[in-house]
């Protein structure tokens, strides 16, 4: 019997010990699931580098407009103002621009005293030298400058005015000429009342009308005819002379014939160059 009870006692051992192994096992298990064993490792994440937000990146956007030189806070305005033709106040402007206007005087007096810019009081707004709203209104000035009105005047007038302009010339109301010595382009009013229907002995007393060669001879028939020319062209030469230097000598042009692709200055008068080849 005493044999039995210790192999008894020995089993209720081995139990306790096993359930009490069992739970240790269970207690020890990772909380995360299990991968299969075929699964593909993951790679663990490589850590993100430190991006600004957005609001980070307009701070710094406005913070580098605010500390730039005040032309430059100038050209944003102005521009603004332009492509609009709106009336901004300097709340709005800052805004659009980012510019503070009233947080820095030396914008905001350069602003008001700009002649690009109107200032009310209250808002800003672009300012052209002659107040146009249209192509009519356009045509009225032309016609106000008989000896022509340089188109850079009015080219910021309203958005379309260059091809007002165009369609201006296209319609014979106006001519578009370059000027040679300036290079810009010069605007005339073309009045109906004013066409006239030239001779034929007109022109072509026009046409045998010589020009002196000679620079001195035509300052000389400038003087006859009361007009102080702009140049002394003997004066200029007894001076060299005084000073050994002696005039290099002209080599003579060969006259040439007055063609269709001559730059003429009476462009106004397009009956003078009719048939110019006849």
């Amino acid at each position: 019997m005493d044999l039995k009870d210790s192999l008894s006692r020995f089993k209720q051992q081995q139990e306790r010990c096993q359930s009490s192994l069992a739970s240790l096992a269970l207690n020890s298990k990772p909380k995360h699931r299990a991968q299969p064993i075929n699964a593909p490792s993951v790679p663990p994440r490589p850590s993100q580098p430190i991006k600004f937000s957005n609001d980070t990146e307009r701070l710094q956007h406005i913070n580098s407009i605010r500390k730039s030189p005040v032309g430059a806070q100038m050209k944003l305005v102005i521009e603004l103002l332009y492509k609009t033709r709106q009336a901004f106040t300097a709340e709005q402007i800052n805004e659009a621009t980012y510019v503070d206007i009233h947080g820095n005087k030396a914008v905001f007096d350069s602003l008001r005293n700009n002649p690009k810019v109107r200032y009310d009081g209250r808002r800003f707004s672009y300012k052209s030298k002659h107040d146009l709203k249209g192509k009519d209104q356009l045509l009225v000035l032309i016609r106000k400058f008989a000896e022509g009105l340089p188109v850079v005047e009015v080219k910021d007038a309203y958005p379309t005015v260059l091809e007002d302009l165009q369609a201006l010339k296209a319609s014979g109301e106006v001519w578009l000429l370059s000027n040679m010595d300036s290079q810009e382009d010069i605007v005339y009013p073309n009045d109906p009342k004013a066409k006239i229907k030239v001779d034929d002995d007109l022109k072509l007393l026009f046409r045998e009308i010589g020009l002196p060669r000679d620079m001195v001879d035509v300052e000389k028939e400038l003087q006859k005819n009361g007009i102080k020319p702009m140049t002394n062209t003997a004066k200029r030469r007894a001076a060299a002379q005084i000073d050994g230097v002696k005039p290099k000598p002209k080599a003579k042009k060969k006259q040439r014939e007055i063609t269709k692709r001559t730059k003429l200055t009476n462009a106004h008068l397009p009956e003078l160059f009719e048939n110019l080849n006849n």
